[in-house]
């Protein structure tokens, strides 16, 4: 027979639980991977959690992280539901929320990354490990700390061009490896391409999701930002809070 655990998730809500929860929904592609790295039952997912591919393809999808199929999810009747205060629309979470507990990450910095994977990690009764990938991911992060420079734009989107701006974790993962983020706006701001050229980046780093930048598009940029240099880098090493920041070592 399952106990009751009640926990304050990392928007500060309290919700109670079964405990361990033999029936999780994840909301968040890297939250996903995680939890199926440490081995908790996951029996839902978004159609944008792809890793790790050998066993999400075995996990029902319950729509997209910012269009849930409530059906689907009273269908698989979990014990817990797992999500992230940006990465999912918050309407829908609140919805979930009447049903089933729904315990939300916020996270900005890799301290944040490195509290919710301990948390999950303990609210599913995998404190080992857990612990064991957090360490993994420490060191990798630690091997590539202050290891670039130069200020920089990270692009995340096309026409228009939306950049990624302060208090998001692509920034404290720009600042971790050394860069000088340009953009000072909060979150995801539009830019002009005569915004771009006039902050003088050093390097515009052209990521790969959510729009799929591919190195045509970097030859394409060399006629708007000729003085910049111009890098396609793994979208998922710098977004995917989770294991997967264990790929930087």
């Amino acid at each position: 027979m399952s106990d009751l655990l009640t926990v304050t998730d990392q928007m500060g809500q309290r919700i109670t639980f079964s405990y361990p929860p033999k029936r999780i929904i994840s909301l968040v592609p890297s939250q996903t991977e995680f939890l199926l790295d440490i081995g908790a039952p996951v029996v839902g997912r978004t159609k944008f959690c792809i890793h790790p591919k050998q066993k999400v393809e075995a996990i029902p999808i319950v729509g997209g992280t910012k269009n849930f199929r409530f059906e689907k999810i009273q269908q698989l009747k979990p014990d817990l539901i797992v999500g992230n205060k940006e990465e999912n629309y918050l309407e829908g979470i609140y919805e979930l929320a009447r049903d089933f507990p729904v315990w939300m990450s916020d996270i900005a910095t890799l301290e944040d990354a490195y509290q919710m994977m301990s948390s999950l990690g303990s609210i599913s009764d995998l404190e080992l490990e857990a612990s064991k990938i957090v360490s993994s991911c420490q060191r990798a992060l630690t091997s590539v700390r202050n290891s670039k420079k130069g200020k920089v734009i990270y692009l995340i989107w096309k026409n228009p061009w939306m950049t990624a701006g302060s208090g998001t974790f692509i920034d404290g993962m720009l600042a971790h490896l050394g860069y000088e983020n340009l953009i000072k706006e909060p979150r995801y701001p539009s830019l002009l391409e005569e915004e771009i050229r006039a902050l003088d980046p050093d390097k515009v780093l052209f990521s790969s999701e959510p729009f799929p930048f591919k190195d045509e598009h970097l030859v394409e940029a060399k006629k708007l930002w000729p003085k910049a240099a111009r890098e396609l880098v793994d979208g998922e090493l710098f977004s995917w809070y989770g294991s997967r920041m264990q790929h930087w070592a």
